[in-house]
């Protein structure tokens, strides 16, 4: 469920970068300058919001210490945990990415994410992907409380509404047709706007959201693949496993089986 958690000090990238998690740092301690569609100061308690796909570049950074927790929003969209989602989109719509921590809940969050990195540290716990979840929403639920938007006039980009739609839907069995039609242009534009802003198509963002949401049924539950397979989205189990494989270079069964995950029934 949760790609990354952990404190870290960054340093300058060369290039703007976007990855197919959706980040949330917060910072403890230094400052840093941060381009992701503008110039972005943070600070010690301030929470910077990536939405996945979004291109950001560490312009400057001193002594920076941040807790940093990446997940897939496809894995969220169709669960209670959606509406906590906000934040991230409200930033696709042109909203600040620099969320301020009031004073008095910043150690609070802290241990949130100390917790929260302890759990998915050892995820075969009895109740652990439960209680990790449980964590993983008040972290969401912090930072959805300290936010005080100011009114967004600006539309999300193309690419920002797409990858809106793909976060959605991307477990159903939809294609970039449905994607297309859903944000009023052409696949073709799409695919454009897609791989200009993320490099990436809308293909490639729709079998990484089922992917991510696979790999979490193969290491929390004992499902079946060809279960899981429909599940994530696809009707042909054998379609599925070519897939996975090309992916992680295992099939999901050598995969589960290498992680120590459950076996099937």
């Amino acid at each position: 469920m949760i790609v990354s958690c952990g404190q870290s000090v960054q340093a300058p990238a060369p290039r703007a970068a976007s990855h197919p998690q959706a980040v949330l740092a917060l910072y403890t301690g230094g400052r840093a300058v941060i381009d992701q569609r503008t110039r972005l100061k943070v600070s010690a308690g301030d929470v910077m919001l990536i939405p996945a796909g979004e291109r950001h570049r560490m312009v400057e950074v001193e002594r920076a210490e941040v807790w940093g927790l990446g997940f897939h929003p496809s894995a969220f969209a169709m669960t209670e945990v959606a509406p906590l989602l906000e934040p991230f989109e409200r930033v696709r719509q042109g909203a600040s990415a620099v969320v301020p921590i009031p004073s008095g809940r910043q150690e609070h969050l802290v241990r949130l994410l100390s917790e929260l990195r302890e759990e998915t540290r050892a995820p075969h716990r009895p109740m652990g992907e439960q209680v990790a979840r449980s964590l993983f929403s008040l972290v969401l639920a912090e930072v959805a409380r300290s936010s005080t938007w100011a009114p967004v006039t600006s539309r999300p980009t193309l690419a920002g509404e797409a990858l809106t739609y793909i976060e959605r839907h991307c477990l159903e069995p939809i294609s970039l047709r449905e994607v297309a039609a859903a944000v009023g242009r052409s696949p073709a534009h799409v695919t454009t706007a897609l791989k200009q802003a993320t490099g990436r198509s809308a293909v490639e963002w729709i079998i990484s959201g089922r992917m991510a949401e696979a790999r979490r049924r193969l290491l929390s539950t004992n499902e079946r693949v060809d279960i899981i397979a429909e599940r994530v989205g696809y009707a042909d189990p054998t379609h599925f496993i070519r897939l996975f494989r090309r992916a992680e270079g295992l099939t999901p069964a050598a995969w589960r089986k290498q992680h120590g995950a459950p076996d099937a029934h």
